[in-house]
């Protein structure tokens, strides 16, 4: 399944990039991620949690990220496994950071594959939906990072949790409704 993203973050390009490379606060603005460990390899542990409707689904895997500095860009390769709910997760994305006027735009692609209970979700636009509520939340948390008068307030800022059934229900609604448009 693919998913592409854009968002505009109100700070330059070498403050964004500066920030994307400074992987523990970068997790801690991803909702439903936990990052719990460095690899000697440089690859990262972590969970990744998320409610999909009445299921949730604990993702514990590695990620590894190859940025390119020249380019102002990356590749994030991700896998996990949710032990308790039986569901295999891949995902591979790729990033990169433009100048947008006096902000940075930032543009994400990412291919996900879901094996298990969570592969039914990926199956209709419920998780594109659910990634753009995501994005927002992450934007936020970014935003507040940055703005952060001290190292200590930024490392303060944390994402929202993830708000299950909301979430799912809402990003269901904004389905049906493209849908009924497109009709």
């Amino acid at each position: 399944m693919k998913i592409s993203q854009e968002f505009v973050v109100a700070r330059d390009p070498d403050t964004v990039w500066a920030y994307f490379q400074d992987i523990p606060s970068v997790a801690r603005c991803l909702p439903g991620a936990e990052l719990t460990g460095q690899n000697d390899d440089g690859s990262f542990e972590g969970k990744l949690s998320a409610k999909l409707g009445p299921m949730t689904a604990a993702f514990e895997g590695t990620a590894t990220v190859t940025p390119d500095p020249g380019t102002r860009s990356a590749r994030i390769e991700g896998k996990g496994v949710d032990r308790k709910g039986g569901s295999r997760g891949q995902v591979v994305v790729d990033y990169r950071l433009e100048a947008d006027g006096a902000g940075t735009k930032v543009t994400v692609d990412a291919d996900v594959t879901l094996s298990g209970p969570a592969a039914q979700f990926g199956r209709t636009g419920l998780i594109n939906e659910m990634s753009r509520r995501l994005i927002a939340d992450f934007v936020e948390c970014l935003e507040a990072s940055l703005a952060a008068a001290t190292p200590e307030e930024a490392a303060a800022v944390r994402a929202p949790e993830v708000r299950g059934f909301g979430l799912f229900f809402s990003a269901l609604w904004a389905w049906i409704k493209k849908l009924f448009r497109k009709a």
